[in-house]
């Protein structure tokens, strides 16, 4: 009787992944799987997870909230394996955030670049945060935005398409401003179509307020460039709302998961809910 439930449930599983990819993922260049250990936990890039896992490895087990790695000092390298001889493919600041897979050897395995990385888990560097989930298809966008922390911000960078979902061919990987990435995640993630620039974006989805803000929400902020500015031309940011007072966004150094800071709450403008 084991070996018939577990045969019936890979194939509930499999019909599940084929049913995903049947409602609009097909043309996505990332294949989303389902990770049975943290019981669909979350969307996870099939490519990220590892299949051999000893040791004291663990795997998030709260389903209704997300799990993520925290820094506790400036200057924590994120490597490209378990262990400070392995190279640096960057670093996190004090209150950093990046996903959570596993503990593996004394190490938070997460995504970083689009690829498998490692943080230490020692306790005087970081240590684990959780906070409440959204529904399937926001949690699918923040996975995706979450699986390019690290990539440098590049002003005016291409666009993953032209805000109809006509691809454009000049599209370099791993290169975005604020808004292209919140244009990509949210199309690799749900499908949404998001115009090219913040200016436009900010004119998409419904209007919400800062007491209002939910998980998944694009956030628009002024600049001290544009701060007089009125109208459209008064945008000068976009991030992706989190919770807990965190967005995912890149500004002048790289893509990454952080607080608020009281001085961006003071350029905030509105909020977009797009999902």
């Amino acid at each position: 009787m084991k070996t018939v439930t577990i045969i019936v449930a890979i194939a509930v599983i499999a019909v599940s992944a084929f049913a995903l990819v049947s409602c609009g993922q097909s043309d996505y260049n990332k294949v989303f799987a389902f990770s049975i250990a943290d019981k669909i936990d979350a969307l996870i890039y099939a490519n990220y997870v590892g299949q051999n896992q000893g040791g004291d490895n663990q795997s998030p087990s709260v389903s209704d909230q997300d799990t993520l790695v925290v820094s506790l000092t400036n200057g924590l390298n994120v490597r490209s394996g378990k262990g400070t001889s392995y190279s640096s493919l960057g670093t996190l600041d004090k209150g950093d955030m990046v996903a959570f897979i596993a503990l593996e050897d004394g190490w938070y395995k997460t995504v970083y670049k689009e690829r498998v990385a490692y943080v230490s888990a020692n306790s005087s560097y970081s240590t684990l945060y959780r906070m409440d989930k959204g529904d399937e298809k926001v949690e699918s966008v923040i996975t995706v935005g979450k699986s390019l922390l690290g990539y440098p911000y590049v002003w005016g960078s291409q666009r993953y398409h032209w805000g109809n979902g006509i691809l454009n061919t000049n599209f370099v990987a791993g290169e975005f401003d604020c808004s292209a990435l919140t244009q990509y995640a949210y199309y690799k993630g749900a499908g949404v179509l998001l115009d090219v620039t913040t200016r436009t974006q900010v004119l998409q989805g419904v209007r919400v307020t800062r007491d209002n803000l939910k998980r998944g929400d694009l956030m628009f902020f002024t600049n001290s460039s544009r701060y007089n500015l009125t109208g459209t031309e008064r945008v000068g940011h976009v991030a992706i709302y989190l919770g807990d007072n965190y967005i995912l966004h890149t500004a002048s150094d790289h893509a990454v998961i952080e607080q608020i800071s009281s001085k961006r709450w003071s350029y905030f403008i509105e909020g977009r809910r797009v999902l």
